[in-house]
């Protein structure tokens, strides 16, 4: 019996072995399995879809960065700075694919590091705010019934949760943003600016008065402040303060960013939404030469979005410069002068609607313009005081009737149209048409071409334009005339820049108004400037075309561009703006010439409606004056439509060979009575100026500062003859 145990307890020990090895192989070969299918896999991932995983990680794993640089600066012709950049501490925050709640959790700590201003927080931004502090409670907001209620209503999942939302807000209380700290609310405004920028481009979180102590102890801590960087920004000085500033143009500031209206146009050029550009005038004009290249970074990031290193792919430059026309101190010198002449004519009786005077000079050579001045009187309504205002805009943006400046164009006009040739004799007595009577400022008698412009006839210009018109003048009759004259003669002022825009690099010009011809007698008053509205821009291309013998320049402001250097240096030249000829007038030889004389005898020769003011000077003007009988149109509602005289100015010297040209405006100048002739003191004292101040250049004695006083004593000429 104990053998035969012994050998069943064998038998059944063989058999436990038998399946032992069984299990391991079966094991071994599902493994084998396993591994066959992982292998196959890896190799179809690797083989078939490599590729395209290799894009995926590529794509996702640089993401470039353009940073903004500092505009380009602006100079005056002399090499003086007029606009430069000056440097700023700045604290910026660049998204990299934080969450809200790690952007939140950032904004608290850097509440605590700088002092932030709460001034843009706005009423919805608290509301937001309350409910990413209080979810709880803003959960309790809406009850379970009004949530099933709108569940129902809105089916779509998106709806649903902004009505939920928009219903929340709706019942935050004045209560609950009460209890919202004074360091809450300098999170909220730094948390709000983090949200306004965008992935990977850095915003600024505060850029004003911070100090030394926030720059440090942020700089010091960046590490707890994944996003924010310490760094330095820029904003626009000015170094003649407000001379020529709105002529200069603005910048939009760095909360502000791109124009809304042109977003689309200046993204489809590269630009950031908040970058800074030009929004006006000379910075918006030149807006591609001072924006600059932008710095490029790489920034490499992880699968979340994160960045794990950079690299700086350029540097960027700063914007090209801009080396203007303008002469600054001779422009402060105008300014100045245009201010004292306003001061003094307004002390006189008659002179209660004059508000304002301009000044354009211009080389008639090459355009270049070398001062731009308007300056106007302006009331505060609350406080009634009065105060002098820069008005340089309104030199090509207003247009006025401008009087017997244009009486050179009419001469012109009336030789080209075979009306009158040189030399031909009018004799000047009224004209009278009907019940109604044309004259000029005295019976003049016999003048021909020449001494219509000396003694500024007006009925020569008539007797022209009655030609023009193909018209037949009979005292007493009725007038008849082809009405054409008007676009004949138009055409004829508009070669030289009279009517039409100038060209001038800024933008906004105005062509001016044109009256609607429906008498004969109005061709007579527009050959005499009264009757089509011109700007002061515009009566300076005119006189340069007739002191340049025919050639009608356009104006600019900028006469070079230059490459950007690290001080305040004037780089190598980019461009220069050249003089570029827009028209020639069609003459025959010597008949500009005759214009050219007429306008020496107005300045120079005894009888000149200008000789009084001009007479003895060295530098040899020539030009000639304006009156014109207007309308008022002015900001006084009161006194619109009342009658109203506008005088004007326009001149070159020295008149032999010209260098400089001037037009002078003063619109609404006076009310009957004496003429104050503040356009002939005003041009008398620029032109003295801009002589003067060229010959302390070449002798280098250094430059007076203009004499900026508040009321003026200036001894005012004779009246000049009525016009």
């Amino acid at each position: 019996m104990g053998s035969k145990g012994s050998e069943d307890y064998l038998n059944k020990k063989k058999k436990k072995k038998k399946h032992i090895p069984f299990r391991l192989n079966m094991l071994f070969f599902v493994v084998f399995l396993l591994f066959s299918v992982l292998i196959l896999r890896l190799g179809v991932v690797q083989i078939v879809y490599g590729e395209d995983y290799k894009r995926e990680i590529e794509r996702t794993e640089d993401v470039t960065v353009n940073n903004p640089v500092p505009r380009g600066k602006m100079y005056d012709t002399n090499g003086n700075i007029v606009v430069d950049n000056v440097p700023e501490k700045a604290i910026t925050y660049t998204n990299n694919g934080a969450s809200q709640k790690e952007m939140l959790e950032v904004a608290g700590r850097l509440a605590k590091l700088i002092h932030k201003k709460t001034d843009k927080v706005t009423l919805r931004d608290k509301k937001d705010f309350w409910i990413l502090k209080n979810k709880e409670k803003a959960e309790k907001k809406i009850s379970e019934k009004e949530l099933k209620e709108l569940k129902e209503k809105y089916e779509e999942e998106e709806e649903y949760n902004s009505q939920v939302y928009k219903l929340t807000l709706d019942r935050i209380t004045e209560e609950d943003l009460n209890k919202l700290s004074d360091h809450d609310l300098e999170v909220l405004a730094i948390y709000r600016e983090f949200t306004s920028g965008y992935k990977f481009t850095p915003q600024i979180v505060k850029n004003k008065d911070v100090t030394a102590e926030e720059f440090a102890i942020v700089s010091e801590n960046l590490q707890l402040l994944p996003g924010v960087d310490t760094t330095t920004d820029w904003i626009r000085s000015y170094a003649y303060e407000d001379t020529l500033k709105s002529v200069l143009g603005g910048v939009t500031s760095s909360d502000k960013g791109l124009p809304a209206e042109q977003i689309d146009y200046y993204l489809s050029r590269g630009y950031s939404r908040n970058d800074r550009v030009g929004t006006s005038y000379l910075e918006k004009q030149y807006e591609d030469v001072l924006q600059g290249q932008k710095a490029k970074k790489k920034n490499i990031t992880d699968q979340s979005g994160k960045i794990v290193s950079s690299e700086i792919i350029s540097e960027g430059q700063r914007g090209r410069d801009l080396v203007l026309s303008i002469d600054m101190d001779l422009q402060r010198a105008v300014e100045t002068i245009i201010e004292e002449e306003l001061r003094a004519a307004k002390a006189q009786g008659n002179t209660k609607l004059l508000d304002r005077a301009y000044v354009v000079l211009m080389d008639p050579n090459t355009g270049q313009i070398k001062s731009l001045a308007g300056k106007k009187i302006v009331r505060d309504d609350k406080t009634g005081q009065t105060k002098m205002v820069d008005d340089a805009l309104g030199t090509f943006t207003t247009t006025y009737t401008v009087g017997s400046v244009v009486k050179g164009a009419t001469i012109l006009t009336g030789f080209q149209t075979g009306a009158i040739s040189p030399g031909t004799v009018i004799y000047d007595t009224p004209i009278r048409i009907g019940g109604q009577q044309f004259r000029s400022w005295k019976n003049l008698g016999s003048v021909n071409d020449v001494t219509a412009l000396k003694f500024s006839s007006n009925i020569y210009m008539a007797h022209t334009a009655i030609r023009i018109a193909d018209g037949r003048y009979v005292p007493g009759a009725s007038l008849k005339i082809n009405f054409d004259a008007f676009d004949t003669m138009r055409q004829h002022f508009s070669q030289f820049g009279l009517g039409v825009r100038t060209g001038i690099d800024l933008p906004n010009e105005q062509n001016g108004y044109k009256g609607n011809a429906t008498q004969p007698g109005e061709l007579m008053f527009y050959s005499v400037g009264q009757y089509d509205t011109y700007s002061t821009m515009q009566l300076a291309q005119y006189v340069s075309t007739i002191a340049n013998g025919g050639y009608r320049m356009e104006p600019h402001m900028v006469k070079e561009i230059r490459e950007p250097q690290l001080d305040n240096t004037l780089g190598p030249i980019v461009q220069e703006i050249q003089p570029k000829v827009l028209n020639r007038l069609d003459l025959e030889p010597g008949w500009i010439e005759r214009v050219q004389l007429g306008f020496e005898k107005v300045t120079q020769e005894s009888g000149g409606t200008a000789y009084s003011t001009f007479r003895n000077k060295d530098y040899s003007p020539a030009g000639k004056t304006g009156t014109a009988e207007a309308f008022y149109d002015g900001p006084l509602k009161q006194y619109r439509m009342s009658e109203v005289t506008s005088i004007s100015f326009v001149g070159y010297a020295p008149s032999d060979n010209p260098e400089i040209a001037i037009a002078v405006m003063v619109p609404w100048a006076y009310q009957g009575g004496r003429n104050p002739g503040s356009n002939l003191t005003i041009a008398e004292r620029v032109f003295d100026t801009y002589f003067e101040l060229k010959k302390q250049r070449v002798s280098n004695t250094p430059v007076e500062e203009p004499n900026s006083t508040t009321e003026a004593e200036t001894n005012i000429e004779e009246s000049t003859p009525e016009e």
